[in-house]
């Protein structure tokens, strides 16, 4: 239907490629233009807008997601400009600000394959949670806690609302502030599972993952990687954590989450360790 609505304003490769780089989050869209298109910005989000039906607000991303609040910049091409709305995941309702604290609808996947590993009983800590959608989905399918950390004080205080949103089996702590510090203050050896949702720079937050991990404990290390053959990137994820951790660790299984561009992938690598 929308190849067919923008057929008038650009070629039907065109199309294919705009529609492949949207995403659509409660009643907001936010789509990514090459610059080819960005003269017929306006034109395409005013079609969006009238072509899907439930959409308020048309986005172009005008930047990549960045910083330590991993945030990006939004223009507004069509409806209304906010950047706030409800958004649905299996069962859980979320507040989200599309422009101001992380939220990508594309780990809805890898947040119910989470949620199905948690067991009752758990302490998990999520190192990077953003509003929370990741801690809230487990504990509201498991008697777990979850210590669901966040830099980005616009992130917390979403987590927070969150938590009221849902009716939740377990426990979800939000706490604001730098996931290394929080660890080393209050959460040493604390955790069974420890999500570390921030793939470009896991390396650097490894040991406090560790730190965090009981000896016995999962972690869940998220990373980008280049890989000639889709194929090959697990693999090679693997190979990349064994040479950086510095414990024992037992490899349970890894996977490619999403592409993030060619031949480039997010993975995440399950481990047990012991220390």
């Amino acid at each position: 239907m929308l190849k067919k609505a923008l057929e008038s304003v650009i070629s039907e490769k065109e199309s294919a490629e705009l529609i492949s780089a949207f995403d659509q989050i409660g009643d907001i869209i936010i789509v990514r233009i090459p610059d080819s298109l960005l003269s017929k910005k306006k034109i395409i989000g005013e079609t969006l807008l009238k072509e899907v039906k439930i959409a308020k607000s048309v986005f172009y991303q005008s930047s990549a997601v960045e910083g330590d609040f991993r945030t990006r910049n939004l223009e507004i091409l069509a409806g209304d400009d906010k950047t706030e709305t409800e958004y649905k995941e299996f069962g859980c309702r979320f507040v989200v600000d599309v422009e101001n604290a992380f939220f990508s609808p594309r780990l809805s996947t890898e947040r119910e394959r989470i949620a199905n590993l948690v067991q009752d009983g758990e302490v998990v800590t999520n190192m990077f949670a953003g509003v929370g959608m990741f801690s809230i989905m487990a504990a509201k399918k498991k008697n777990c806690t979850v210590y669901s950390i966040d830099i980005n004080p616009v992130a917390s205080q979403l987590c927070e609302k969150n938590i009221e949103l849902n009716k939740l089996v377990g426990k979800v702590i939000s706490i604001n502030g730098d996931a290394s510090k929080i660890v080393s203050e209050k959460l040493i050896d604390k955790s069974d599972r420890t999500l570390m949702l921030l793939p470009e720079r896991s390396d650097e937050f490894l040991q406090s993952a560790i730190d965090a991990t009981k000896s016995g404990g999962i972690i869940h290390y998220y990373c980008h990687i280049h890989a000639d053959k889709k194929s090959e990137a697990g693999k090679l994820s693997e190979e990349h954590y064994l040479q950086v951790t510095p414990v024992k660790s037992e490899i349970l299984g890894s996977k490619i989450v999403r592409p993030v561009g060619p031949r480039y992938y997010q993975t995440v690598v399950d481990v047990r360790i012991s220390k």
